[in-house]
């Protein structure tokens, strides 16, 4: 990839309305160059008409957006030397994967001359060499995912924009395309900005995380720390399987839930409606691989129903105030042994590095 490539991207103060709907309000994000950034959120939440700003596809009711030291806001797609990857591909059925992968060179009237030599190049970066030739409808889901990706990168790109681009895709091939687009992101070092729904997705594949809710964004920040420090409730339900438990103060460092006097390592938020966000997985059955030492949480509770889900069982449990809380459990047999009957009662352990705390 040219030097350009590895360009940053600043978004200042980004609204879009359409009459008195407010779909992007007010959006700061600063991406940096070589980053790869997902826009995560639920239908209505902002991240596509983002991504179309950005693309030049929707204009901002106000806001800038800048590529490097150039304003684009308001240039036309075509000059905004972006790549984009679609999310149905968008490739030409007529053409060849080497027609396709061209297009954006014909279209920017670069040399004819050296269009071999690039569209070669691009699909070396995908793995597609000796490809130029098949046509499209003989290629496989993935296959036609990594062109439109050579595609996008062609003409060496100041940014690329993937638009859901694994969404079709079954999951066995999307997964395994997630870890593919990330060691591609690694070699190439572009800019990437990606919009998903998928949490999984957008944690595995990112740098950088940015949630989005009702046109704003709510949180931006690495997978670990948006999935273990969420910053409310919206992203603590909206990433990963987590329960929210109303909980009370009950010193600078702990919160109180029914009987029981939790521990946190974090620091409190601010206020007295508190929530506690109990991931499934890092309440564990107590006296199995529960945390070690005195500071560790542990409740009591009765196991209301096991459900068997393949690689995990999904253990649903009711503290003695009737509070409903569910954990996650290795699928192995000997996970399965030790996991109590429904009526049964047992200890859950959490740790207080996993006791997180956020506003109501």
């Amino acid at each position: 990839m040219d030097a350009r490539a590895k360009t940053g991207v600043s978004i200042r103060s980004a609204t879009k309305r359409y009459g008195p709907v407010v779909a992007l309000d007010d959006v700061s994000l600063d991406i940096a160059p070589g980053e790869f950034v997902s826009l995560l959120g639920p239908s209505g939440s902002g991240k596509t008409t983002l991504l179309g700003i950005l693309g030049g596809f929707v204009q901002p009711t106000s806001g800038a957006v800048w590529v490097g030291e150039r304003d684009i806001t308001f240039a036309p797609p075509h000059k905004r030397d972006i790549g984009i990857v679609f999310q149905n591909y968008a490739l030409f059925p007529h053409m060849t994967v080497g027609e396709n992968v061209a297009f954006p060179l014909r279209a920017r009237r670069q040399p004819k001359s050296g269009w071999a030599k690039k569209v070669a190049g691009a699909l070396a970066m995908v793995e597609l060499s000796g490809y130029e030739s098949r046509n499209i409808s003989q290629l496989s889901g993935g296959q036609r995912q990594r062109v439109a990706l050579a595609r996008a990168m062609v003409f060496e790109p100041q940014l690329i924009l993937m638009d859901e681009p694994l969404s079709a895709l079954d999951k066995q091939l999307r997964e395994t395309m997630q870890i593919e687009l990330r060691r591609l992101h690694r070699k190439l070092g572009a800019t990437i900005v990606n919009v998903t729904h998928d949490q999984r997705e957008a944690l595995t594949m990112s740098d950088r995380v940015a949630v989005l809710k009702d046109g704003r964004l709510a949180q931006i920040d690495t997978p670990e720390r948006l999935y273990d420090r969420p910053c409310d409730a919206f992203v603590a339900s909206f990433i990963g399987e987590a329960t929210l438990l109303n909980v009370s103060r009950a010193g600078d460092d702990a919160v109180r839930l029914g009987d029981a006097v939790l521990r946190t390592a974090h620091p409190l938020p601010r206020g007295e409606n508190l929530l506690l966000a109990v991931q499934t997985e890092k309440l564990v059955i107590d006296g199995t691989d529960a945390p070690n030492g005195a500071q560790t949480n542990r409740l009591s509770c009765r196991v209301t129903e096991v459900l068997y889900q393949g690689e995990s069982l999904r253990v649903f449990a009711a503290l003695a105030d009737g509070t409903a809380i569910s954990l996650r459990q290795p699928g192995s047999h000997e996970a399965r042994r030790r996991i109590p009957s429904p009526g049964a009662h047992m200890t859950v352990a959490l740790d207080p590095q996993d006791t997180i705390v956020v506003p109501a």
